[in-house]
């Protein structure tokens, strides 16, 4: 990770919305941009660099990091663009944390963003498919997924039952962030008599489409102790872009996630995560992940994802409470949706989540998921780690 240590020491969000006619791409930005730098207590002058990224053939807009520097303030700074599909906002932080981690500078803005109300996303995402082998079957987000949880269904016997009780947990849990796009409890009635999208998944399994920007800010150690009291000191990160074409996935299994956990954990010495990690934010776009991820993550053993989280251990108030944001499910400006585990993160271990703060977190996990079913993963901790 670099001779540095390195944390986050302001975030900032956008009000997510499905539809935000009243800015245009570089006010979103900006409007994100000005919460992180006065969370940490800094101007644009203090920022060294400027790391950012979207879904760019969303909007149709290549070059964001020239386009974006009216949002951002990053006019004669060095602008750096990440793009990675869906794991663009978690690949950002990873970025920003090397950036920072190496020594090339002391304070990194980092941010994510996603307009889709002016994108054609589903039209988007099949290009990203190979026109030969893939794009037949896989059209679109939803049908790798369905995929994916039939794999499981069939492997281990899981239900859209159990898929529902894991949207239900995450949109009770979004009432508590007034970021989030969707704030209105639903039951799992709801969510089975939903429109069938693509067998087993129904509308209200998946995640929206929302107009949204994240803005976090990384300093090294030294700079980091002196912007805020508690830091959130970034342990550890992983990731698996593992796959380029979907026939190749272990359909029912996670594997990019289960190998970036091991990587993760093994970094920070972590032998027992459910004991030892307090809270995790998870890039959980469908109800299902919440279920077989957790299982990758190793958890729980395999097969006993569903059990678990009927057992209410990842509520509020549970053993391990998974997304107290509301997740994925009920906010998903894509190109930030990464970036917003890990702020989510951030806040829970700086102990300002207000509503959705789980107490005393010491130790979080945020995630990123996209491509062809990569993972990124980022170990959050209140203590300045020792190795």
């Amino acid at each position: 990770m670099g001779k540095r240590r390195v944390a986050i020491v302001g975030t900032g969000q956008t009000l997510h919305r499905s539809h935000r006619p009243d800015v245009n791409g570089q006010e979103l930005i900006h409007e994100a941009v000005r919460i992180a730098l006065a969370d940490a207590g800094l101007t644009i002058a203090d920022i060294d660099a400027v790391v950012i990224g979207n879904m760019d053939h969303f909007e149709g807009i290549n070059a964001v990091d020239c386009w974006s520097v009216d949002g951002t303030g990053g006019t004669m700074k060095p602008v750096i663009k990440l793009t990675t599909g869906g794991t663009t906002g978690s690949t950002l932080a990873i970025g920003g944390v090397h950036l920072v981690a190496s020594g090339m500078f002391d304070r990194v803005l980092i941010v994510g963003w996603e307009k889709n109300s002016e994108s054609d996303t589903t039209g988007a995402i099949t290009t990203a498919f190979d026109p030969v082998w893939d794009r037949l079957v896989f059209a679109g987000a939803i049908s790798g997924l369905a995929a994916e949880a039939q794999a499981y269904m069939a492997r281990y016997g899981a239900t859209d039952r159990d898929a529902a009780r894991v949207a239900v947990r995450d949109r009770r849990h979004a009432c508590n962030n007034p970021h989030a796009q969707l704030r209105k409890p639903i039951t799992i009635e709801d969510v089975l008599a939903s429109p069938m999208l693509a067998d087993p998944i129904h509308l209200l399994d998946v995640c929206p489409r929302t107009d949204g920007a994240c803005a976090v800010i990384m300093a090294c150690e030294g700079v980091a102790e002196k912007l805020t009291p508690v830091p959130d000191w970034i342990w550890a990160t992983a990731n698996r872009h593992t796959y380029t074409y979907l026939g190749d996935v272990n359909w029912g299994e996670l594997d990019s996630m289960s190998e970036a956990a091991q990587e993760l954990f093994a970094k920070a010495g972590i032998r027992e995560p459910r004991k030892e990690i307090d809270v995790i934010e998870l890039y959980q776009p469908y109800s299902f992940a919440g279920i077989i991820w957790i299982e990758d993550m190793g958890l729980v053993e395999r097969g006993k994802g569903a059990e678990y989280i009927w057992s209410g251990a990842t509520d509020m108030g549970g053993e391990l409470p998974i997304n107290p944001s509301g997740g994925v499910i009920a906010c998903n400006p894509i190109g930030a949706t990464g970036l917003i585990r890990c702020a989510e993160a951030a806040l829970q271990i700086m102990g300002k989540a207000e509503a959705r703060q789980v107490p005393d977190a010491k130790i979080a996990v945020s995630t990123g998921f996209g491509g062809c079913m990569w993972t990124d993963m980022l170990l959050h901790g209140r203590k300045k780690p020792d190795f």
